[in-house]
């Protein structure tokens, strides 16, 4: 059988980022579903709160659950409330994890580091969105480009999000995690930071780091994300066969 795929964004963006993951998985005859997280894209009215996300994250989860395994995959700021949710002590029904620019803890400086870029950033005119648009343009292939904005840009959540990341507890959450899991780094991601921490908390886990990659995987070599996909979901399809 085969599974679902449920996709979650990262901060200030929304769903339309998964575009090509959505396409191709599609194109493969899996289903999948990508949410809006509270406080982005069609839920941009919203306040963000951590328990309204993994609120989103379980509601979708458990959808999918009701017809085929579940392939949860989170990027950034949605792979971070992704393990958060998969490591909860009463186990969601999920089959695997895909963890994508995520291998961070999100305290300290770290955290401060992000919090002062977004500040800063939303202190230029426009709220620096003609920045953000000639570094995509710079980093990502047209085809991908557009689909961070498509859904709009969370400027007045993103404070509130990032606060939110700081009351996750990961190191407790990632040993309750027993099913598949894969780390997807950029090269260049600045989150890698902690990528071997997390390896040795999910032993069972596999870390791959895509070669002169940034922290947007999943935009900057979609094919490659792509392919990575289709060995989660056919480990999940072979492990949900029938021993004989």
């Amino acid at each position: 059988m085969k599974p679902r795929v449920v996709l979650v964004h990262g901060i200030r963006t929304s769903r339309t980022m998964w575009r090509s993951q959505l396409d191709h998985l599609a194109a493969r005859g899996v289903g999948a579903v990508a949410v809006d997280l509270p406080g982005h894209g069609s839920r941009m009215h919203e306040p963000f709160t951590l328990t309204e996300a993994s609120a989103t994250i379980d509601r979708a989860v458990r959808d999918a659950a009701a017809h085929a395994p579940v392939l949860l995959v989170g990027q950034s700021m949605g792979g971070l409330l992704s393990v958060a949710y998969a490591g909860q002590k009463d186990a969601p029904p999920l089959a695997g994890l895909i963890g994508a620019a995520c291998t961070t803890f999100p305290r300290g400086v770290p955290l401060s580091t992000y919090r002062f870029l977004t500040q800063q950033f939303d202190a230029l005119p426009d709220r620096g969105l003609w920045l953000t648009r000639r570094m995509l343009a710079a980093t990502l292939p047209e085809d991908t480009r557009a689909d961070f904005e498509a859904g709009g840009y969370a400027f007045d959540t993103q404070g509130d999000a990032l606060t939110s990341l700081g009351d996750l507890d990961l190191e407790t959450a990632l040993p309750r995690i027993r099913i598949p899991v894969w780390w997807i780094n950029g090269q260049f991601d600045q989150l890698r930071i902690h990528e071997r921490f997390f390896r040795q908390l999910t032993p069972h886990s596999e870390l791959i780091v895509v070669p002169r990659t940034t922290h947007l995987v999943t935009a900057m070599r979609p094919r490659v994300f792509n392919a990575l996909l289709d060995l989660a979901v056919a480990t999940l399809e072979r492990d949900a066969q029938p021993s004989s």
